[in-house]
Formats: C-alpha cells, structure tokens, sequence
C-alpha cells in the first residue's frame, strides 16, 4: 500500500490480509501475547512514544480486552460468561467482566546482544575496517 496513492488504487480500499502482519507485530510484540499449552499470556510492555495500544481476541470463546499503557495494562471479557485465567508478566490473573488493571514493571535487565563473528559494524570513518 503507497501512502502516496502511487498506483492510484487506494480508492479500491486496504488489503486487509496485507495489515495481518501489522496486528501481528502490535499485539504478539508489544502486547505480549503467547498461548503456551492452552494458556493465554500477556506481557505488554510500549515503547517510547507509544501511549496506549488497545486489542480484542477471542480466547476460549470468548471475548478478551486489552488496554495497555506504558504503566499499566487492564484486562476484562467484553461478554458475560464464566471468567477465564490468564497470566500477566507471569503472573495468575482471572479475568471478569469487571475491568481489572496490573503494574508493568521496569524491563529487566539483559546483557546486550553480541554480534555473530565476522559481522560487527564497521567502525566509524573506517571504510571496510572493522573496529579497533
């Protein structure tokens, strides 16, 4: 999809299998979104700039909503049934009708990713030298 209408299709509308991947990266990345063995996970976490991020799945039949902002994220189903268990950051939640909200933390701390060997960036002003 060009944002400048270069083809001069966007009259004809989205390619909504194209934005698949957008959801995809928004929800699973920063929503945290994992079903491990059945259970529905959640570890949301914005980065810089990003205010809020808001979502609705479907999980176990039903309808489960999210809001996050980079505090806090809160969760509620969207229609009346029996409640359903999840986790946040790892930890137990069941999730009502009543809307519920949870902490998010401080990333935790993790060495910084090495680069493979033979792929290090180049030094700056050092064209094709590698560092030092």
């Amino acid at each position: 999809m060009d944002l400048a209408d270069l083809e001069h299709n966007t009259r004809d509308g989205l390619h909504i299998a194209s934005l698949a991947g957008s959801w995809i990266a928004l929800v699973n990345g920063f929503g945290g979104l994992r079903n491990r063995d059945g259970t529905i996970s959640l570890a949301p976490r914005l980065p810089p700039g990003l205010t809020r991020l808001a979502f609705t799945i479907s999980a176990r039949g039903r309808r489960l909503r999210a809001e996050v902002t980079p505090g806090s994220a809160s969760y509620v189903l969207a229609d009346d049934g029996s409640p359903i268990e999840i986790t946040h950051h790892g930890e137990a939640v069941t999730v009502t009708t009543k809307p519920q909200s949870f902490i998010i933390g401080p990333p935790p701390d993790r060495p910084r990713p090495a680069q493979p060997a033979g792929r290090e960036p180049r030094a700056a002003g050092r064209p094709g030298g590698r560092p030092g």
